[in-house]
């Protein structure tokens, strides 16, 4: 591949944008060799879309149409026009609230990657460091992996435990599994922008550098 191209990324975020802070840290000090292309959310007054403006990155709001939980059809329309207008290679979910599924998916297949607050596969779903805590576990942690027609079912691309400790509750835990997400996201992207991922069914391998 070649080393100077940078590997143009959409994030999609629906709140205060904090692992999309860490992305364009990362970018502008050169560790991932990427840019970002275009910041989306499905809620106006997002913080994230503050926080790109702040670091002169396009932001806009798409609204998410009727449902709770996912874009409607008009709106997923949207927001692949968006993103494919941008040029985007690859779609990084930040704290995006909205299940994406069929049309989004096809448009950019294995090209969508989400970070998860638990080690998967254990704890899917909503507040996962609750379940951690609730479960009785000793670490859990948090993990990048590609999105699938699944909740939190696609392909792992990387992972770092937290320990969980004595003292822990549901606000200190998921704070440390935050630092955690900050520290591992730009990593993943940095290894998919240098063309080091490859799937191969549902396992992720490293591969060589050209």
């Amino acid at each position: 591949m070649n080393i100077d191209k940078k590997l143009r990324l959409g994030i999609l975020g629906s709140g205060k944008g904090s692992n999309m802070v860490a992305i364009a840290e990362a970018i502008a000090n050169g560790s991932v060799p990427a840019e970002i292309a275009l910041v989306l959310s499905d809620v106006a007054d997002a913080g994230i879309l503050d926080r790109a403006r702040g670091f002169n990155l396009p932001a806009r709001f798409i609204a998410p149409g009727k449902f709770r939980t996912k874009l409607d059809e008009e709106a997923e329309a949207a927001y692949i026009a968006a993103l494919r207008e941008a040029g985007v290679e690859l779609v990084v979910l930040a704290g995006f609230m909205r299940i994406l599924k069929g049309e989004f998916l096809r448009a950019f297949p294995q090209r969508v990657v989400n970070i998860h607050p638990s080690l998967l596969p254990a704890f899917t779903g909503l507040e996962a460091w609750k379940q951690a805590l609730d479960y009785g576990v000793k670490f859990t942690g948090c993990t990048v992996h590609f999105v699938d027609q699944g909740v939190d079912t696609g392909p792992i691309i990387a992972q770092q435990t937290v320990p969980v400790l004595s003292r822990d509750d549901e606000q200190t835990l998921h704070a440390r599994i935050q630092i955690a997400e900050r520290q591992l996201y730009p990593l993943a992207i940095s290894a998919l922008a240098r063309g080091l991922v490859r799937v191969e069914g549902r396992k992720t391998v490293t591969v060589s550098q050209q």
